[in-house]
């Protein structure tokens, strides 16, 4: 397995800080990172809330990419509250398609870091709409 899942799942598990912020909000139970085409890795974790108003950490994660003025994923890893690797939700997934509509198949995905699992986004997700 290349080294740069290894700093990818760093990234991310430096972030995983499950914690309850109110009785309505808890957050960091879920942690990801992303790498852009660039190389740069963006972390984010997710924030659970009582209603629809939360948020993914793939998503997170990409939101700061694109805060940064990047688009373009490469690599994405998301670490579970036990330590272990999965994939991206629907929500997250639909968000990378529409991002790169011509080549979000090409978006690695961890899928389990401990046997070295990946995937590829067209594996995940082989006839979207778009």
């Amino acid at each position: 397995m290349d080294e740069i899942w290894y700093k990818l799942y760093d990234a991310a598990k430096s972030v995983l800080n499950a914690r309850k912020i109110s009785e309505y909000v808890t957050a960091g139970e879920v942690s990801a990172a992303i790498l852009s085409k660039s190389g740069r890795i963006y972390t984010g974790i997710c924030v659970d809330t009582c209603s629809t108003l939360g948020i993914c950490a793939e998503r997170n994660a990409i939101f700061a990419m694109l805060t940064a003025g990047e688009q373009e994923i490469d690599k994405v890893v998301a670490i579970l509250p036990d330590g272990s690797s999965g994939a991206p939700c629907g929500a997250c997934r639909e968000l990378m398609v529409q991002l790169m509509p011509d080549s979000y198949g090409d978006i690695e995905i961890m899928i389990d870091m401990k046997s070295g699992r990946i995937m590829k986004m067209a594996e995940l997700t082989p006839e979207w709409w778009i």
